[in-house]
Protein backbone atom coordinates (compact mmCIF):
# COMPACT_ATOMS: atom_id res chain seq x y z
CA UNK A 1 0.00 0.00 0.00
CA UNK A 2 1.18 3.58 -0.54
CA UNK A 3 2.21 6.25 1.90
CA UNK A 4 -0.01 9.34 1.77
CA UNK A 5 1.83 12.65 2.11
CA UNK A 6 1.26 16.24 1.10
CA UNK A 7 2.46 17.19 -2.38
CA UNK A 8 4.44 20.04 -0.81
CA UNK A 9 7.05 17.67 0.67
CA UNK A 10 10.37 17.64 -1.16
CA UNK A 11 10.63 13.85 -0.71
CA UNK A 12 7.85 13.07 -3.20
CA UNK A 13 10.04 12.95 -6.31
CA UNK A 14 12.79 10.87 -4.68
CA UNK A 15 10.27 8.39 -3.27
CA UNK A 16 8.81 7.89 -6.73
CA UNK A 17 12.30 7.32 -8.21
CA UNK A 18 12.97 4.67 -5.57
CA UNK A 19 9.71 2.86 -6.31
CA UNK A 20 8.04 3.80 -3.03
CA UNK A 21 4.44 4.67 -3.88
CA UNK A 22 3.18 7.98 -2.57
CA UNK A 23 -0.37 9.21 -3.18
CA UNK A 24 -2.27 12.44 -2.72
CA UNK A 25 -5.40 13.18 -0.71
CA UNK A 26 -7.52 12.99 -3.88
CA UNK A 27 -6.38 9.41 -4.61
CA UNK A 28 -6.54 8.29 -0.97
CA UNK A 29 -10.20 9.19 -0.47
CA UNK A 30 -11.20 6.79 -3.26
CA UNK A 31 -9.82 3.84 -1.27
CA UNK A 32 -12.15 2.28 1.28
CA UNK A 33 -9.37 1.86 3.84
CA UNK A 34 -8.80 3.25 7.32
CA UNK A 35 -5.14 4.33 6.97
CA UNK A 36 -2.72 4.46 9.87
CA UNK A 37 -2.21 8.08 10.83
CA UNK A 38 1.40 8.91 11.70
CA UNK A 39 2.75 12.25 12.90
CA UNK A 40 6.48 13.03 12.69
CA UNK A 41 7.90 15.85 14.79
CA UNK A 42 11.04 16.66 12.82
CA UNK A 43 13.58 18.34 15.11
CA UNK A 44 16.55 17.98 12.77
CA UNK A 45 17.98 21.23 11.31
CA UNK A 46 18.21 19.71 7.80
CA UNK A 47 14.64 18.56 7.59
CA UNK A 48 14.40 17.37 3.99
CA UNK A 49 16.94 14.50 4.27
CA UNK A 50 15.23 13.29 7.46
CA UNK A 51 11.83 13.36 5.73
CA UNK A 52 13.13 11.14 2.95
CA UNK A 53 14.89 8.74 5.32
CA UNK A 54 11.79 8.16 7.45
CA UNK A 55 9.34 8.01 4.55
CA UNK A 56 11.47 5.33 2.88
CA UNK A 57 10.99 3.13 5.93
CA UNK A 58 7.32 3.94 6.52
CA UNK A 59 6.47 3.53 2.85
CA UNK A 60 7.84 -0.02 2.62
CA UNK A 61 4.73 -1.56 4.17
CA UNK A 62 1.56 -3.34 2.98
CA UNK A 63 -0.43 -0.83 5.05
CA UNK A 64 -1.72 2.51 3.87
CA UNK A 65 0.05 5.18 5.92
CA UNK A 66 -1.05 8.79 6.20
CA UNK A 67 1.90 10.93 7.33
CA UNK A 68 1.93 14.47 8.67
CA UNK A 69 5.09 16.40 9.55
CA UNK A 70 5.22 18.88 12.42
CA UNK A 71 7.81 21.36 13.63
CA UNK A 72 8.55 23.47 16.66
CA UNK A 73 8.27 27.24 16.32
CA UNK A 74 10.06 28.37 19.49
CA UNK A 75 13.32 28.61 17.55
CA UNK A 76 13.47 29.91 14.00
CA UNK A 77 14.83 27.33 11.56
CA UNK A 78 17.89 28.56 9.67
CA UNK A 79 18.78 25.42 7.67
CA UNK A 80 15.43 24.91 5.91
CA UNK A 81 13.47 27.54 4.01
CA UNK A 82 10.55 28.79 6.11
CA UNK A 83 8.35 29.18 3.04
CA UNK A 84 8.69 25.45 2.47
CA UNK A 85 7.98 24.68 6.14
CA UNK A 86 4.88 26.89 6.13
CA UNK A 87 3.47 24.81 3.25
CA UNK A 88 4.58 21.31 4.24
CA UNK A 89 4.61 21.31 8.05
CA UNK A 90 2.07 21.57 10.82
CA UNK A 91 2.49 23.31 14.17
CA UNK A 92 1.22 22.25 17.58
CA UNK A 93 -1.83 24.48 17.24
CA UNK A 94 -2.76 22.54 14.09
CA UNK A 95 -2.58 19.07 15.67
CA UNK A 96 -3.56 19.56 19.32
CA UNK A 97 -7.12 18.37 18.68
CA UNK A 98 -6.14 15.55 16.32
CA UNK A 99 -5.52 11.86 17.07
CA UNK A 100 -2.81 9.66 15.59
CA UNK A 101 -1.98 5.97 15.65
CA UNK A 102 1.75 6.65 15.80
CA UNK A 103 4.01 9.58 16.62
CA UNK A 104 7.72 9.73 15.75
CA UNK A 105 10.00 12.30 17.40
CA UNK A 106 13.39 12.66 15.71
CA UNK A 107 16.73 13.37 17.25
CA UNK A 108 18.21 16.87 17.45
CA UNK A 109 21.76 18.28 17.81
CA UNK A 110 21.08 19.79 21.24
CA UNK A 111 22.14 16.94 23.51
CA UNK A 112 24.95 18.84 25.26
CA UNK A 113 22.40 21.28 26.68
CA UNK A 114 20.42 20.48 29.79
CA UNK A 115 16.92 19.50 28.69
CA UNK A 116 15.29 22.60 30.18
CA UNK A 117 17.87 24.83 28.44
CA UNK A 118 16.77 23.76 24.95
CA UNK A 119 14.87 26.65 23.39
CA UNK A 120 11.89 24.53 22.38
CA UNK A 121 11.81 22.33 25.51
CA UNK A 122 8.42 23.55 26.70
CA UNK A 123 7.00 23.10 23.23
CA UNK A 124 8.35 19.53 23.17
CA UNK A 125 6.76 18.94 26.58
CA UNK A 126 3.45 20.09 25.09
CA UNK A 127 3.77 17.43 22.39
CA UNK A 128 4.74 14.74 24.93
CA UNK A 129 1.79 15.57 27.17
CA UNK A 130 -0.60 15.75 24.22
CA UNK A 131 0.57 12.34 23.00
CA UNK A 132 -0.47 10.67 26.26
CA UNK A 133 -4.13 10.99 25.26
CA UNK A 134 -3.99 11.55 21.49
CA UNK A 135 -1.50 8.91 20.23
CA UNK A 136 -1.40 5.14 20.53
CA UNK A 137 2.39 4.60 20.22
CA UNK A 138 5.22 7.14 20.47
CA UNK A 139 8.56 6.23 18.86
CA UNK A 140 11.39 8.48 20.09
CA UNK A 141 14.80 8.55 18.41
CA UNK A 142 18.27 9.44 19.76
CA UNK A 143 18.08 12.76 21.69
CA UNK A 144 14.29 12.60 21.67
CA UNK A 145 14.51 9.14 23.29
CA UNK A 146 16.71 10.66 26.00
CA UNK A 147 14.29 13.57 26.43
CA UNK A 148 11.15 11.42 26.71
CA UNK A 149 12.89 9.01 29.10
CA UNK A 150 13.83 12.01 31.21
CA UNK A 151 10.35 13.54 31.11
CA UNK A 152 8.40 10.38 31.99
CA UNK A 153 10.89 8.47 34.15
CA UNK A 154 13.52 10.96 35.31
CA UNK A 155 16.34 9.11 33.49
CA UNK A 156 19.36 11.42 33.41
CA UNK A 157 21.94 11.78 30.65
CA UNK A 158 25.65 12.62 30.72
CA UNK A 159 28.15 13.96 28.19
CA UNK A 160 30.53 11.40 26.69
CA UNK A 161 34.31 12.04 26.56
CA UNK A 162 34.18 11.72 22.75
CA UNK A 163 31.28 11.63 20.33
CA UNK A 164 29.86 8.15 19.76
CA UNK A 165 29.85 7.83 15.98
CA UNK A 166 29.81 4.69 13.90
CA UNK A 167 27.93 1.48 13.06
CA UNK A 168 27.70 -0.70 16.14
CA UNK A 169 26.42 -4.22 16.91
CA UNK A 170 23.81 -4.86 19.60
CA UNK A 171 22.50 -8.12 20.94
CA UNK A 172 18.86 -8.96 21.61
CA UNK A 173 17.89 -9.27 25.28
CA UNK A 174 14.29 -10.40 24.67
CA UNK A 175 13.39 -13.31 22.41
CA UNK A 176 10.37 -13.18 20.09
CA UNK A 177 9.48 -9.59 20.88
CA UNK A 178 7.06 -8.12 18.29
CA UNK A 179 9.36 -5.15 17.60
CA UNK A 180 12.31 -7.46 16.87
CA UNK A 181 10.58 -10.08 14.74
CA UNK A 182 12.98 -11.30 12.04
CA UNK A 183 16.09 -9.84 13.68
CA UNK A 184 19.31 -11.83 13.95
CA UNK A 185 20.78 -12.37 17.42
CA UNK A 186 23.04 -9.42 16.61
CA UNK A 187 22.09 -6.41 14.51
CA UNK A 188 23.77 -3.16 13.44
CA UNK A 189 22.66 0.44 13.84
CA UNK A 190 24.29 3.87 13.37
CA UNK A 191 25.02 5.95 16.46
CA UNK A 192 25.77 9.67 16.35
CA UNK A 193 25.62 11.41 19.69
CA UNK A 194 27.62 13.22 22.37
CA UNK A 195 25.60 11.96 25.34
CA UNK A 196 24.44 8.75 26.93
CA UNK A 197 21.68 7.80 29.37
CA UNK A 198 21.84 6.30 32.85
CA UNK A 199 21.41 2.65 31.86
CA UNK A 200 21.02 1.49 35.45
CA UNK A 201 18.10 3.87 35.89
CA UNK A 202 16.37 2.31 32.88
CA UNK A 203 17.00 -1.19 34.23
CA UNK A 204 15.52 -0.11 37.58
CA UNK A 205 12.32 1.30 36.03
CA UNK A 206 9.58 -1.38 36.20
CA UNK A 207 7.61 0.19 33.34
CA UNK A 208 10.52 -0.24 30.89
CA UNK A 209 11.71 -3.38 29.12
CA UNK A 210 15.17 -3.44 27.52
CA UNK A 211 15.07 -5.15 24.12
CA UNK A 212 18.70 -4.85 23.03
CA UNK A 213 22.03 -3.78 24.44
CA UNK A 214 25.80 -3.97 24.07
CA UNK A 215 28.35 -4.61 26.82
CA UNK A 216 30.40 -1.63 25.59
CA UNK A 217 27.63 0.83 24.71
CA UNK A 218 24.69 -0.23 26.86
CA UNK A 219 21.02 -0.05 25.89
CA UNK A 220 19.88 0.69 22.36
CA UNK A 221 16.15 -0.18 22.28
CA UNK A 222 13.68 -0.24 25.15
CA UNK A 223 9.93 0.14 25.45
CA UNK A 224 6.99 -0.10 27.80
CA UNK A 225 5.20 -3.42 28.17
CA UNK A 226 2.26 -2.14 26.10
CA UNK A 227 4.66 -0.66 23.47
CA UNK A 228 2.92 2.69 23.64
CA UNK A 229 6.35 4.22 24.31
CA UNK A 230 9.30 2.97 22.26
CA UNK A 231 12.83 4.33 22.57
CA UNK A 232 15.66 3.89 20.05
CA UNK A 233 18.94 5.54 21.04
CA UNK A 234 20.44 5.15 17.58
CA UNK A 235 19.49 6.00 14.01
CA UNK A 236 18.03 3.14 11.97
CA UNK A 237 16.80 5.79 9.54
CA UNK A 238 20.27 7.02 8.51
CA UNK A 239 21.17 6.31 4.90
CA UNK A 240 24.55 5.13 3.64
CA UNK A 241 26.19 8.58 3.53
CA UNK A 242 24.71 10.30 6.60
CA UNK A 243 27.62 9.64 8.97
CA UNK A 244 30.09 10.64 6.25
CA UNK A 245 28.24 13.93 5.77
CA UNK A 246 28.32 14.58 9.51
CA UNK A 247 32.02 13.69 9.73
CA UNK A 248 32.95 16.09 6.91
CA UNK A 249 30.74 18.81 8.41
CA UNK A 250 32.41 18.48 11.83
CA UNK A 251 35.89 18.53 10.25
CA UNK A 252 35.07 21.77 8.43
CA UNK A 253 33.93 23.25 11.75
CA UNK A 254 37.31 22.41 13.29
CA UNK A 255 35.77 20.00 15.80
CA UNK A 256 38.50 17.32 15.34
CA UNK A 257 36.00 14.45 15.02
CA UNK A 258 37.02 10.81 15.22
CA UNK A 259 36.49 8.74 12.10
CA UNK A 260 33.13 6.94 12.46
CA UNK A 261 33.85 3.45 13.76
CA UNK A 262 33.15 0.29 11.74
CA UNK A 263 31.84 2.46 8.90
CA UNK A 264 34.46 2.84 6.17
CA UNK A 265 36.15 -0.29 4.75
CA UNK A 266 39.60 -0.55 6.40
CA UNK A 267 38.91 2.86 7.98
CA UNK A 268 39.58 4.48 4.61
CA UNK A 269 37.33 7.54 4.30
CA UNK A 270 37.81 7.57 0.52
CA UNK A 271 35.96 4.24 0.27
CA UNK A 272 32.18 3.90 0.09
CA UNK A 273 30.69 3.00 3.50
CA UNK A 274 29.14 -0.47 3.80
CA UNK A 275 25.34 -0.25 4.22
CA UNK A 276 24.93 -3.09 6.72
CA UNK A 277 21.97 -1.82 8.79
CA UNK A 278 19.45 -1.27 5.96
CA UNK A 279 17.57 -4.56 6.38
CA UNK A 280 17.30 -4.09 10.17
CA UNK A 281 15.95 -0.58 9.67
CA UNK A 282 13.16 -1.84 7.41
CA UNK A 283 12.44 -4.75 9.76
CA UNK A 284 12.16 -2.51 12.80
CA UNK A 285 9.87 0.06 11.23
CA UNK A 286 7.78 -2.65 9.60
CA UNK A 287 7.41 -4.37 12.98
CA UNK A 288 6.48 -1.11 14.70
CA UNK A 289 3.83 -0.31 12.08
CA UNK A 290 2.48 -3.86 12.25
CA UNK A 291 2.22 -3.65 16.04
CA UNK A 292 0.46 -0.28 15.83
CA UNK A 293 -1.92 -1.60 13.16
CA UNK A 294 -2.86 -4.60 15.31
CA UNK A 295 -3.15 -2.83 18.66
CA UNK A 296 -4.44 0.67 17.95
CA UNK A 297 -8.20 1.22 18.30
CA UNK A 298 -10.12 1.59 15.04
CA UNK A 299 -11.74 4.71 16.47
CA UNK A 300 -8.91 6.86 17.77
CA UNK A 301 -11.35 8.87 19.87
CA UNK A 302 -11.51 5.85 22.18
CA UNK A 303 -7.79 6.03 23.00
CA UNK A 304 -7.06 5.66 26.71
CA UNK A 305 -4.63 8.10 28.23
CA UNK A 306 -1.18 6.61 28.86
CA UNK A 307 0.08 7.99 32.20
Amino acid sequence: MPVKITNELSAVENLQKEGIIAITEQRAVTQDIRPLKILILNLMPLKKPTELQLLRLLGNSPLQIEVDFARTVSRETTHTDNTYLDKAYLEFADIKDRYYDGFIITGAPVECFEFEEVEYWQELVDYIQWAQSHVFSVLSLCWAAQAVLYYHYGVQKHVLPRKLSGIYPYGLTVKYHPLLRGFDDRYFIPQSRHTDIDHQAVDATPDLKVLSRSLERGINICCTEDMRRVFVLGHFEYDRETLATEYIRDKKKGMDPDLPEYYYPDNDSTEQPVFKWCSYAHLFYGNWLNMVYQETPYDLLTLKKRE
